[in-house]
């Protein structure tokens, strides 16, 4: 029967499911992207999606419009399961106005995001839009405004995280930058705020859009993206990876796993990971895939500031944060970016009950004038903030070289740090040995016969009194000194010992980071 309701029920389903057509469908496969809905088939657990909203269409009749209205919207919306946890998503439609944003567009991932807040869950957007819908003017940025605000009040309460599949120009990328983690794919997703048309007629500058904001650019210089992947299967399955580390909210504790140990032999083989020369460098993440579960550390911004480490991992089991200082670049100084990537991360962890364990090797922050004039004073005190006003259980080991403000700033004792470690070579002192030497010592090297060999026996001298672990572990800034072999150990009984910690900050309505 042609009216049946079930009939129409279905051809509107199957009207739906086609977005703009299949011509257009065809046109994105050739793009090497996804549809957004095989998108969501990859981001979730099979056969979980439920849909919300199929049936939305666009209100506006100018410009032609009343003769385009298509199911959906440019947007699919609903929810899923990732690895049977229940998620938010939405996922928009290149195929339908080159996915647009539109009144009932952003009404539709209003009402998801809407839906997060109130069960507690994730929300995942999956970006591919041409920006604003010109022809509905000021209601398609009303409509980002919206939804601009309630990723900000959403921002600690449930985790964000913002996929870019596609175009993302003008003021459709300020939604995934207030968002907790932004995956982009190379060759395909760009994030600009004015495309390289504007830059050129602006500037006389000429620039790709790849070059300008593509998933390399935006993963390794501004370090807008967390995570640049090669495609999208790629994408959507870390994606699915990241989610098993996260709590559902900033209520629920992250989810734990079996405890799995490291790689065979990697206790024993630490002591031999850090050279005998202090300025020698090596590769952090050897220590850092010694000591978590499994060796698996999921790194975040791993192209951009690759002077810090930061990433998850498991340890006995237990979701946690890491923070490490990588020697094998720039010696593991802190500079502006390295402090503002740690920072970001830091209160990430926080927000979410994410422990954090951080590795110390650095021998202080950047100098320069590019640096000072950039603002390393106010940068640097951004990681400072974050880790000081962090309340999670917090454990630090300082492998090798902590020097000046640098040891205060990463996680030491002085600013909460819950157990606080050093291995027996570390060295905690103001500055290093050579220098330090060269100033207290002055007037003894200058009127030594042999200034070279003077030098080398006050560095000698200073290095035993001061660039050691004792002084700070006498007086209590250090818990214990440990042999390298023990790292894993202490790290897993001092995470079970705080697991019932409670710690807060005073009330206040919120403080003022150093922005």
């Amino acid at each position: 029967m042609a009216d049946d309701p079930l009939d129409r029920l279905h051809a509107l389903r199957e009207q739906a499911q086609l977005g703009g057509g299949q011509h257009r469908i065809d046109d994105q496969h050739r793009k090497g992207k996804l549809t957004a809905r095989e998108r969501l088939d990859i981001l979730l657990d099979s056969g979980s999606f439920q849909e919300t909203d199929m049936f939305a269409q666009h209100r506006s009749s100018d410009f032609g419009l009343e003769k385009q209205r298509v199911l959906g919207d440019g947007v699919v919306t609903g929810t899923g399961r990732i690895n049977g946890r229940i998620v938010c998503v939405f996922s928009q439609d290149f195929t339908v106005f080159g996915g647009s944003l539109s009144e009932v567009h952003a009404e539709k991932i209003g009402k998801v995001m809407d839906l997060a807040m109130k069960i507690g869950c994730p929300v995942i957007g999956l970006n591919d839009s041409g920006g604003a819908r010109i022809q509905e003017g000021v209601v398609s940025l009303g409509g980002y405004a919206d939804i601009f605000l309630r990723n900000t009040l959403a921002s600690g309460v449930i985790p964000q995280i913002s996929a870019v599949l596609g175009p993302c120009a003008g003021g459709a990328v300020y939604s995934p930058a207030i968002t907790d983690f932004i995956f982009m794919v190379k060759r395909t997703s760009y994030m600009f705020v004015t495309g390289p048309g504007v830059v050129e007629a602006v500037t006389h500058e000429k620039v790709t859009a790849e070059d300008l904001g593509g998933a390399s650019s935006h993963g390794s210089r501004s370090g807008v993206a967390h995570f640049a992947e090669d495609d999208e299967v790629s994408c959507l399955e870390n994606i699915r990876t990241l989610m098993g580390y996260l709590p559902a909210n900033n209520m629920e504790e992250p989810p734990s796993a079996a405890p799995q140990d490291p790689p065979a032999g990697s206790d024993d083989s630490l002591s031999g990971v850090v050279p005998g020369n202090p300025n020698k460098p090596y590769d952090m993440k050897e220590v850092i895939g010694r000591v978590v579960d499994a060796g698996v550390l999921f790194e975040v911004h791993r192209d951009f500031a690759a002077n810090i480490i930061c990433g998850f991992a498991r340890v006995g089991g237990r979701s946690v944060g890491i923070v490490a200082n990588q020697p094998a670049v720039l010696a593991g100084v802190l500079d502006i970016d390295s402090s503002r990537k740690a920072a970001r991360f830091v209160r990430f962890c926080d927000a979410f009950n994410v422990p954090l364990v951080t590795f110390v090797d650095v021998p202080g922050f950047l100098p320069g004038t590019d640096q000072e004039w950039r603002g390393i004073i106010v940068n640097g005190a951004k990681l400072l903030y974050a880790f000081c006003e962090a309340t999670v259980p917090r454990v630090t080991v300082i492998i090798r070289k902590a020097y000046g403000g640098a040891y205060d700033v990463m996680n030491s004792k002085h600013i909460r740090g819950d157990f606080n470690f050093a291995w027996p070579a570390s060295e905690i002192a103001v500055m290093g040995p050579k220098g330090a030497a060269e100033i207290i010592f002055k007037k003894e090297i200058e009127g030594a016969p042999n200034r070279e060999a003077a030098l080398r026996d006050k560095e000698k001298e200073y290095r035993e009194k001061f660039a050691n672990p004792y002084l700070a572990a006498a007086r209590g800034y250090i818990d214990e000194v440990i042999e390298p072999q023990e790292t894993r150990k202490r790290i897993v009984h001092a995470l079970d010992i705080l697991d019932s910690k409670v710690d807060s900050n005073p009330k206040k309505k919120h403080g003022n980071i150093p922005l």
